[in-house]
């Protein structure tokens, strides 16, 4: 088969990594890849991801069999639907169905007509009255933008003051364009995070390994949230019976109500959950898979990726055999100084060969090729990535390869996974 990844970051790596290994897989194309990518896929430059007629004729001139779709601007613009239409595989959820991630307020009013587990919110278009009601209910609260906002457009504030200040960066500045004409007031929910992504085909649900993700920029979770700095998995919180819990209270309702409501969700459904006293929580659904949580759980995965997304796509998803390795992985963000605000591009990256023969991955997340160099390009620039028996070793083995990198202003946090370490302690 001819497999299209959409997309060019450290998931979409990753995902093309793995999609690579399975025998089905004839030719291996990405629009537009990465210098990472281009190891193992042909790269498509030129072709505008948001343009849905674009990247048909791009499927079609390549004879692709499987189009595979990493972000999600594309998914809730509808490209699926426009593959389908084509007559091309497409996974991933339809236009509609990607609502679930592309607004807050339909997905927390999904959740609250099902009683599916999430915190109290409510939802306001007008900046003042947002202000009298966090003034009303006080702090800890969180503000999230109901649109897209790449992942940053959530604010914990743990004062009135904070909050009333995120409701003017979001409404009133404009911080993340459109996506703030309309904001999300939840309650302060206490517990450890985790993320739970699932394989749907609109019926059937299969639950992943689980995995945890660090959105804070600093070592101790300090300093603004970012994209995650780092992921490691399985996350220790989410024991068997919890991950039972969070696929028949939480996963497999969301899926039943989105049928339902005659948008049934195909593709890949990542929860972001809240272990709280009360049981896990949704924070947030993503309408694909998670990043960087792909570049942990990927990895322990020990079934052809190809067969099982095919069976979500045909809707046989309950005949596919997915195993998992019992093993755990470490993934280690390395980013340019001064992310998540402004941060330089262009600098020349050594050491990838010397990460790879220390026994790790590394993804390319934000490279370019310059000269016949890899130069950064981003803000997130390598996701390193270490597989091991325990979450001990795995660490120990990413920091050892993410050593052998270096670019000028580089930086990275030295404690991802310090709650599944600090659990082993005890």
């Amino acid at each position: 088969m001819n497999i299209m990844v959409i997309g060019g970051g450290g998931r979409e790596h990753t995902l093309a990594w793995k999609l690579a290994q399975s025998p089905k897989c004839t030719k291996l194309y990405a629009v537009p890849g990465n210098p990472g990518m281009a190891e193992i896929a042909t790269c498509i430059s030129g072709v505008d991801i948001t343009d849905n007629a674009a990247l048909v004729a791009a499927a079609k001139q390549h004879d692709i069999d499987l189009v595979v779709v990493g972000p999600e601007v594309p998914l809730t613009n509808g490209v699926v639907d426009a593959m389908t239409e084509a007559g091309i595989k497409a996974f991933g959820p339809s236009k509609e169905a990607a609502k679930l991630e592309g607004s807050k307020a339909f997905s927390k009013g999904i959740m609250r007509k099902y009683r599916i587990p999430t915190a109290r919110y409510e939802v306001f278009a007008d900046p003042a009255t947002a202000i009298q009601f966090i003034e009303e209910q006080g702090a800890p609260i969180v503000i999230k933008a109901d649109g897209l906002a790449a992942g940053k457009g959530v604010v914990v504030a743990m004062t009135v003051d904070e909050a009333v200040r995120a409701i003017n960066e979001i409404m009133e500045d404009k911080a993340f364009g459109q996506a703030g004409a309309r904001v999300v007031i939840e309650e302060f929910m206490d517990g450890e995070e985790a993320s739970l992504l699932a394989f749907t085909d609109g019926k059937t649900v299969r639950p992943m390994i689980s995995s945890q993700d660090h959105k804070r920029v600093y070592d101790g979770d300090k300093g603004p949230n970012t994209g995650g700095m780092g992921t490691y998995a399985p996350a220790p919180v989410m024991t068997p019976e919890m991950v039972e819990r969070a696929t028949k209270e939480i996963l497999e309702p969301v899926i039943a109500a989105m049928a339902k409501e005659g948008h049934p969700y195909k593709g890949c459904l990542y929860a972001g959950l809240m272990i709280t006293d009360e049981g896990p929580k949704v924070v947030e659904f993503n309408c694909r898979f998670g990043d960087p949580e792909t570049q942990v759980v990927l990895p322990l995965l020990q079934g052809d990726l190809v067969d099982i997304m095919l069976a979500c796509v045909d809707g046989t998803l309950d005949q596919a055999d997915i195993p998992w390795s019992d093993g755990a992985a470490v993934c280690v963000v390395l980013a340019s100084g001064g992310y998540p605000k402004k941060y330089q591009k262009g600098y020349e990256i050594t050491g990838l060969d010397a990460a790879k023969a220390a026994g790790c991955q590394v993804f390319h997340a934000g490279t370019a090729e310059k000269d016949g160099k890899v130069v950064t390009n981003g803000g997130r620039v390598l996701n390193v990535v270490a597989q091991a028996p325990t979450i001990h070793e795995a660490v120990d083995k990413a920091y050892e390869g993410i050593a052998k990198i270096s670019f000028t202003d580089s930086f990275y946090r030295k404690d991802i996974a310090h709650r599944a370490l600090e659990r082993e302690k005890k």
